[in-house]
């Protein structure tokens, strides 16, 4: 079994192929757990590789999708949604929530609906990398795709 046929990569290629049937996923032959090995393994900038992050709000969760530089600003969550407290999922949220590991996590094919945040300062690359449900597996996309396949909202997230 290639990592491509695992369940959590096959959920992300059957949304990123009813999206596109031109887009795929890339499997990598090193581990891409954090932003900053992603970008080693691909070249590119560190900004580039697009960080999903979930949070646990007072009443629900919300992934914020962040450039790999930049760093999400909680006060800005509480700010935007209008509440006092919100942290870090745990991994076993994260899993329950998304159906990926963290290391892992799509933008795209999550088992339950999430709300979306994408940072502004995304916009900023050609293309960005995201991950496809496995830390070695990635799929390329630029901005505007990315807004309109996750139907999230462009918000300042980040410090």
């Amino acid at each position: 079994m290639t990592l491509l046929d695992k369940e959590a990569v096959k959920r992300v290629e059957k949304s990123l192929n009813n999206f596109d049937p031109k887009m795929s996923i890339v499997t990598l032959s090193t581990p891409a757990r954090t932003a900053l090995e992603a970008a080693s393994s691909l070249g590119c900038e560190v900004g580039a590789i697009v960080k999903s992050l979930l949070f646990k709000t007072e009443t629900t969760y919300t992934l914020c999708l962040v450039a790999g530089d930049k760093k999400v600003s909680l006060n800005k969550i509480k700010k935007i949604l209008n509440i006092k407290d919100v942290s870090m999922a745990t991994a076993n949220e994260v899993k329950n929530i998304t159906g990926y590991t963290i290391g892992g996590v799509s933008p795209v094919g999550h088992l339950n609906k999430v709300e979306i945040y994408i940072d502004n300062s995304l916009k900023r690359f050609n293309y960005l990398y995201a991950a496809a449900g496995h830390p070695n597996c990635i799929f390329k996309i630029n901005f505007t795709n990315l807004l309109k396949i996750t139907k999230g909202s462009i918000k300042e997230i980040t410090e």
